[in-house]
């Protein structure tokens, strides 16, 4: 028995981790690259975000902008509780952080990193690098791989973990093999603003804003930071996640709505502007910040609404009042482009899921192919949830292989 293995990431590796050894057995790993587990290394700035201690599948799913209809099985055979056991038995401990996501407790992704790879080394996974994919062809019941640089592998059964690929004609051997995929389109990026003066307030962060992309339904609510090219944080990534298609159709071309008070509403603002003006009335404007807004973003703020340093609350114009109150709960930015969240480049598109048993992860056209990972139309939000659905296809899916 032949097996092959296309991509060295979270996916293949973790399948390759769990094919156990058998005489008689080749498993060969194929990476294009000249390195294993390149996301996992950058992952969570090289900590390595494993997954999330979100551990009700329901609520799981509600994290993943597509593909429930395969995570909702795919999740249950092998669950977050699953990963961290599978880590600590390994001698590999995770722990929690406030805001759900779990690392190693070493803080570093090499340990998640070696980890994988005594297990493959134990099962001796055969890893050949630099072996981009040219072409497959399935014929008298085996898979017929051939290489860029020219060599070939022949293999009984295949399991593709390459991840997604930012150009719909990476896909085609996957086409040639009979299988539908949707056109991908980034994932999990920042918002650009050129040259708007917003983003002299780099460095500044809100804990909870309420972003929305104007004439859509798409809202988020969370942290934003204001970066030297636009908008991050993770309010941001989560609507560039949910929007991707949309935004992809828009060209990144398009307008946000912002309310830096999140979910604040128009006659609490008023009233709070009321109390505010008999209570501090003698107070500058630019001095008392009634919200707790950063100060250069509350000074940024009442200057777009003209309100200069003299100004009191108490003698505030309504004009300039109402302004201020739209730049509050109504502040509009025109976005022209986007940036990919540091190194952490995510797709959605991919192989279409209707194609693939999510029991096993093979494919429902080609007896014999598997699928785990990205390169199947699922993403998540950031988290830990896009590594998560890696470790559960993955393990799947070399359970599956084994005859």
């Amino acid at each position: 028995m032949r097996i092959a293995i296309i991509g060295g990431g979270a996916a293949g590796c973790f399948a390759a981790a769990n094919l156990p050894a058998k005489k008689g057995r080749e498993v060969m790993l194929f990476e294009k690259t000249g390195r294993l587990l390149q996301k996992v290394k950058i992952s969570g700035g090289g900590r390595c975000n494993v997954t999330h201690s979100c551990f009700e599948v329901p609520e799981l799913l509600t994290r993943y902008p597509r593909g429930k209809q395969l995570l909702k099985r795919s999740l249950y055979h092998f669950t977050p509780g699953d990963t961290i056991n599978w880590f600590k038995q390994r001698s590999v401990m995770l722990k929690t952080e406030p805001d759900g996501r779990m690392f190693p407790v070493t803080d570093s992704s090499q340990t998640i990193i070696d980890c994988l790879r005594r297990e493959m080394e134990q099962k001796g996974i055969a890893i050949h690098y630099h072996k981009a994919v040219h072409s497959v062809a399935k014929t008298e019941g085996c898979f017929s791989l051939q290489f860029t640089d020219g060599s070939s592998y022949q293999a009984d059964r295949m399991l593709i973990a390459c991840g997604g690929f930012p150009k719909d004609d990476a896909y085609q051997w996957i086409r040639m093999l009979g299988h539908t995929v949707q056109p991908p389109a980034p994932s999990l990026f920042t918002f650009n603003l050129p040259g708007h003066p917003v983003t002299e307030l780099m460095g500044v962060s809100v804990p909870s804003v309420k972003v929305r992309i104007s004439g859509t339904k798409f809202t988020e609510q969370g942290p934003l930071l204001i970066t030297h090219w636009g908008l991050s944080g993770p309010v941001v990534l989560r609507l560039s996640a949910w929007a991707a298609r949309e935004l992809s159709l828009r060209q990144y071309h398009f307008n946000i709505q912002v309310s830096w008070l999140d979910d604040l509403g128009d006659d609490e603002l008023k009233r709070r502007f009321a109390v505010v003006r008999q209570d501090h009335g003698k107070q500058q404007v630019l001095r008392k910040d009634p919200f707790g807004l950063p100060k250069r973003l509350w000074g940024y703020l009442a200057a777009r609404a003209g309100i200069n340093d003299a100004t009191r609350w108490g003698e505030l114009p309504a004009a300039q009042q109402q302004q201020l109150h739209n730049n509050l709960l109504h502040d509009v930015y025109e976005v022209k482009g986007k940036t990919t969240f540091k190194e952490e480049f995510v797709t959605c598109g991919g192989v279409a899921l209707s194609e693939v048993n999510p029991q096993t992860m093979e494919s429902r056209i080609v007896p014999g192919l598997y699928f785990a990972g990205e390169i199947m139309d699922v993403d998540g939000i950031t988290g830990g949830f896009n590594f998560q659905h890696a470790w559960s296809s993955g393990w799947i899916a070399a359970a599956s292989m084994i005859p």
